[in-house]
């Protein structure tokens, strides 16, 4: 085969890909076979039962129908570079280990002594001598789970001590993207089945290569579900972050209906990404301008680095032109391959999902842009459906050889701690706590969508219905 015959499968390959992606448009509204299971549920793609966000009822349904079953992003791989390296991974009062064996896999063991019940490890850490040892009775288990020492054996009666019944309890674990996934259902579908597309989308923007350049959490009152649709469109950025509009609008067209695509797809997963925006719409934008705002609000995304190699162009140009747009995006490409910094070939596939978003569902989000990404996973907290943990990562690819060493949790600091939060994530943390608020108000059944801008929050419904009338 010539390289030329290669070059044109390979094409050829990405094209069937990008079909297949584009192909798995999400079923949509459910039938009376999900809808009659389900409290308060999904009967119009249009709004949303207000209940779903406070309610006990669907929040116990969630517990019991959808963590238990549902693959999660438990865990950066960063976080556990070395065997014996553990984090602990909790979800509605369920308690994994997430940790690193001796032969570079990962294993996810529940979080419980087989013996009297002690949390065998909290928060991170290594376990030393790769020995899980519980800090009652001094019981051992290798890091892969199987039991190494019962201490006073002799007092047990030995039928309840073999092995098998006594060695720690596994959830499903898998690896993709740089990231750690659980599922504590044995039955439940391969991570890639689970995943696709969104994964596929998130493989071309490089997603693979990122490492942890900052983590943080803070807690919020907002549900879990109303937290993350916030992120789920860009069209509130005229008014929660004016910083970042800088287009002029039209008198007749304050929103222009081209420049973003919105796809609700199969397995819950939703994008948003650039479309093909009309040239006449907004006025002229400072691409460089912008990027010193994106990245001084949040220091992700857009990161000093990519500020600095813009500037190195700028001299003499208009930044609001086209030309220097594009004329600084090349210049990144030519600073990628020199630093030795990985990134995916240039084209549409890869450069449109920049500034966009992939949901991946249940709770987890990517924004990539250049080759960095900016991450949020979502999830209730101390067992109430008024609270959520919401966790953020900047991620960005280093060049070869220079990776940086285990990725920790930075804090937990308040939503307007300005010392810790940038501007950006402080505005969106603003509107969540009066939404939570809000949707108990009497005179609000449901909350109304918008056909075009909404349309993957009503699909990640839609999809968690499905999941809470399943017969497991």
């Amino acid at each position: 085969m010539t390289i030329v015959d290669s070059e044109v499968d390979a094409a050829a390959d990405s094209a069937a890909q990008t079909a297949l992606i584009e192909g798995s448009i999400a079923i949509g509204p459910n039938g009376d076979d999900v809808v009659s299971k389900v409290p308060f549920a999904m009967t119009s793609p249009l709004h949303v039962p207000a209940e779903r966000y406070y309610s006990r009822e669907f929040f116990e349904l969630e517990k019991q129908k959808l963590w238990p079953h549902v693959w999660q992003m438990a865990a950066r791989e960063e976080e556990i570079p070395e065997p014996g390296d553990f984090v602990e991974y909790e979800i509605v009062g369920q308690s994994l280990l997430i940790v690193r064996q001796v032969d570079g896999s990962v294993k996810a063991l529940h979080n419980a002594c087989r013996h009297r019940a002690t949390e065998l490890g909290k928060g991170c850490g290594r376990f030393p001598g790769n020995q899980i040892v519980c800090p009652f009775h001094g019981w051992r288990w290798k890091i892969d789970g199987s039991i190494s020492h019962v201490f006073g054996r002799e007092g047990f009666d030995s039928a309840t001590i073999a092995p098998d019944d006594i060695s720690l309890r596994e959830a499903k674990c898998e690896t993709w993207g740089g990231h750690v996934w659980i599922n504590m259902d044995h039955n439940a579908p391969p991570l890639r089945d689970a995943l696709f597309p969104a994964a596929e989308l998130l493989d071309r923007a490089g997603v693979g290569n990122m490492k942890v350049k900052w983590w943080k959490e803070a807690i919020i009152n907002c549900n879990w579900k109303l937290a993350q649709e916030a992120f789920f469109e860009a069209w509130h950025v005229k008014q929660t972050h004016p910083q970042l509009y800088t287009y002029d609008d039209t008198p007749d067209n304050e929103t222009d209906l081209t420049s973003v695509d919105y796809t609700p797809f199969v397995n819950g997963h939703g994008r948003f990404q650039s479309g093909d925006a009309a040239t006449s719409y907004g006025g002229r934008q400072d691409f460089l301008a912008d990027q010193r705002v994106l990245q001084q609000g949040q220091d992700a995304m857009t990161l000093p680095r990519d500020i600095h190699v813009f500037e190195g162009v700028a001299a003499g140009m208009d930044t609001s032109s086209p030309e220097y747009a594009q004329k600084a995006v090349m210049a990144l490409f030519e600073y990628w391959d020199g630093a030795g910094i990985p990134h995916p070939p240039m084209g549409a596939d890869f450069m449109k999902l920049w500034g966009g978003d992939i949901h991946v569902f249940p709770n987890y989000l990517m924004l990539p842009l250049y080759v960095n990404s900016l991450c949020y996973r979502v999830r209730p907290h101390n067992d109430d459906p008024d609270w959520c943990r919401f966790e953020v990562w900047s991620l960005m690819t280093y060049p070869e050889g220079q990776e940086p060493g285990r990725a920790e949790l930075s804090g937990r600091f308040d939503k307007d701690d300005a010392d810790h939060w940038g501007l950006i994530p402080r505005q969106d943390f603003a509107n969540l706590e009066r939404m939570q608020r809000g949707i108990k108000n009497q005179s609000l059944p449901h909350t109304t969508l918008a056909e075009l801008w909404e349309v993957t929050i009503a699909n990640m419904h839609q999809e968690l219905d499905r999941r809470l009338a399943a017969d497991y």
